[in-house]
């Protein structure tokens, strides 16, 4: 494995998700055969590891260690590498940052510590600010602010203060509401040193994009990246017919994923995956569970009617590809 250097987060970015064994272990050829498949995807820019979509909250240290050498074993030489930084002491986060260095990681993806809730975030900035100079004082790998769109959501200012004292800061993953999200990209990407937003505003994907966004950070990539780098590269043109063409598709999916219970989103992605023949089974670790029969039917549905079942949805070609 090869680390990109001089990497910026940017463009398309699919958040892989991680396949396990009946057994719960991590099932390694099948998790291989899913990075390939994503990473054969062209116009992506990187692949994320170690995130929501991979269960990073059921894993552990050494069992994050192992994805990343997963990945970079078996695409690391095809794409950049993103891993994420999940852990709620910004000890431990530095220790995840400097093992994700080791393990060949082109820039982190940081997540807020759930330590910070309850007033945290919002009260007390410099919480925040410590976390991520401890993490970047460990690494000197670009670094992703994870922005939520709950009570762990820092200010506008606080991210504009983490950009100006931290150099190596260098894109938001942007999960705000819609005015906050606007308001991020046009300020955080017209900063003296800018930074790009990643858009994962995935359930209203074609708008977040529209206002701007430099790119997108996706679980739902782990099964639709193409339909994902090809509404990129139209709202990119300014193609608003062939975009609202493309939102059309995605919307069925993104009606099915992101539905109630939102914690079930990357458990449906699972499915979709084996609904589509790119995997054999769809486990998750408890305390996910199975989903209902009724539910993966409902999935089925969504998958036909956006077309990815049809002969050759699979080999969708891109603008850029089609360039290429």
């Amino acid at each position: 494995m090869a680390r990109f250097n001089d990497y910026t987060p940017n463009g398309v970015i699919p958040a892989a998700l991680l396949a396990f064994d009946d057994d719960f272990s991590i099932h390694e050829t099948e998790t291989r055969r899913h990075l390939s498949h994503v990473a054969d995807v062209a116009g992506i820019t990187a692949i994320t590891v170690n995130g929501h979509s991979s269960e990073v909250h059921s894993c552990t240290f050494d069992e994050q260690a192992r994805l990343l050498d997963i990945a970079g074993d078996e695409v690391g030489d095809r794409v950049p590498l993103i891993n994420g930084i999940y852990a709620d002491g910004s000890l431990e986060a530095a220790r995840l940052a400097r093992m994700a260095e080791a393990g060949g990681a082109s820039a982190l993806l940081c997540f807020p510590p759930h330590s910070m809730r309850k007033g945290g975030v919002r009260h007390r900035s410099e919480m925040a600010l410590t976390h991520f100079k401890i993490i970047a004082a460990a690494t000197d790998l670009p670094l992703i602010v994870f922005q939520y769109g709950d009570e762990l959501a820092y200010s506008l200012d606080t991210l504009v203060d983490l950009v100006e004292e931290i150099p190596t800061v260098q894109a938001v993953k942007d999960w705000s509401p819609a005015q906050d999200h606007e308001r991020h990209i046009r300020v955080l990407q017209s900063l003296p040193s800018p930074v790009n937003v990643l858009s994962t505003n995935s359930a209203w994907l074609m708008s977040s994009l529209v206002m701007g966004a430099n790119g997108l950070l996706s679980g739902a990539g782990s099964v639709i990246a193409d339909l994902q780098v090809a509404l990129f590269d139209a709202v990119q043109a300014d193609n608003l017919a062939g975009a609202k063409a493309l939102a059309e598709r995605i919307w069925h999916t993104s009606q099915v994923f992101y539905s109630d219970p939102f914690a079930d989103m990357h458990n449906r992605m699972k499915e979709a995956l084996v609904l589509l023949g790119r995997q054999e089974r769809a486990v998750v670790r408890p305390p996910l569970v199975k989903l209902s029969a009724t539910e993966v039917a409902r999935i089925a549905e969504a998958l036909d009617a956006a077309g990815l079942r049809t002969a050759g949805a699979a080999g969708l070609q891109t603008p850029r590809a089609a360039a290429e």
